[in-house]
């Protein structure tokens, strides 16, 4: 089963993508801010990371540089509110930017995609 970890600090989105996910067949962890994001890739092994750029404290932008400075193997998809981003070259560190809507299904066809490199 297939690990993922989401970035995400609006709680009913994260109950969101837990339930739609597990439903997919991944196994899914969800954290608030970087900050927990950080202390959980410390002591768990991931297959994807899925962050929002738009958090209090560290934004997804600076989470995504850390995350490149701890393990450049894990691929990791932006899922934000804000299309302006995509025009960030700092945004483009991540293998796949998603804007958020109403329907998962673009959210799930690149986690798909990236899995199955």
């Amino acid at each position: 089963m297939k690990k993922l970890l989401i970035v995400e600090d609006e709680e009913a989105l994260c109950l969101l993508y837990k339930e739609e996910l597990s439903r997919e067949g991944y196994d899914v962890t969800t954290a608030h801010d970087a900050e927990q994001a950080l202390e959980m890739l410390g002591r768990e092994h991931f297959d994807l990371i899925i962050t929002d750029i738009r958090m209090p404290g560290r934004d997804g932008v600076e989470l995504i540089t850390e995350i490149m400075g701890l393990r450049k193997d894990v691929p990791i998809i932006i899922n934000t509110a804000y299309q302006s981003y995509r025009e960030d070259f700092m945004t483009w560190a991540a293998d796949a930017y998603v804007v958020k809507s109403s329907s998962l299904d673009e959210l799930k066809a690149k986690i798909k995609e990236l899995m199955s490199r």
